[in-house]
C-alpha cells in the first residue's frame, strides 16, 4: 500500500527524526536481570503488542499489511500502525524504507531475545533448572525426537560440559 510511507514520515518526524536506534534514555534502574533496559519497559507489554513483538520475531521484518494478516481477529490499519509508533517509541523495533512503504523489524536480535525469553522461563518455572526446563519439554505431548535429534542433543549437552557449563 502506498499510504503508509507519508503518515509514518510524520510520527518520524514526530519523534525529532531520531530513529529508535538513536534515543539513549535509559532507565534509572539500569539493567534488569543482563536485559537492556532501554528495550524492556517497565510497565511491560500490552496484548497486541506482544502479538506485533512475536509476528515480528517469528517472520525478521514485516510491513503493516503483512502484520494484519498474520494477526487473529486484526485491528484497523490505523490502530496497527499506532501499536508500531508505540513500539518504536519503546525502542523495541526500528524500520526501514521499502520504496512506498515501511517495514519493520525488532531492534534486538531475534537469537538474543529467544535466548532472553528462556532464560526467564527456566528462571520463573523452573528455579533456574534447566534439567527440569528439558525434562518438562520432553514430557510434551507433542515432543516427538527422533534418533538423529537425540543424537545432536547428546553432542550438545558433551560440548557443554566441555565448556564448563
Amino acid at each position: 500500500m502506498t499510504k503508509d510511507k507519508p503518515s509514518e514520515a510524520r510520527h518520524h518526524a514526530a519523534d525529532g527524526g531520531l530513529g529508535a536506534q538513536s534515543r539513549r534514555d535509559v532507565s534509572p534502574q539500569g539493567p534488569r536481570d543482563g536485559i537492556d533496559s532501554r528495550r524492556v519497559p517497565p510497565e511491560g507489554l500490552a496484548r497486541r503488542e506482544r502479538q506485533v513483538m512475536n509476528i515480528l520475531f517469528r517472520r525478521g521484518e514485516a510491513t503493516v499489511a503483512e502484520i494484519i494478516e498474520d494477526l487473529e481477529d486484526p485491528p484497523t490499519y490505523s490502530a496497527v500502525r499506532s501499536i508500531l509508533r508505540v513500539l518504536v517509541q519503546k525502542d523495541l523495533i526500528t524500520h526501514r524504507e521499502d520504496g512506498p512503504r515501511y517495514v519493520y523489524l525488532p531492534a534486538v536480535n531475534t537469537d538474543h531475545a529467544r535466548e532472553e525469553a528462556l532464560s526467564q522461563v527456566v528462571r520463573t518455572f523452573f528455579d533456574g533448572s534447566t534439567e527440569q526446563a528439558v525434562t518438562a519439554l520432553l514430557r510434551m505431548s507433542d515432543t516427538d525426537l527422533s534418533d538423529a535429534e537425540l543424537g545432536r542433543l547428546r553432542d550438545r549437552v558433551r560440548k557443554a560440559r566441555s565448556n564448563g557449563r
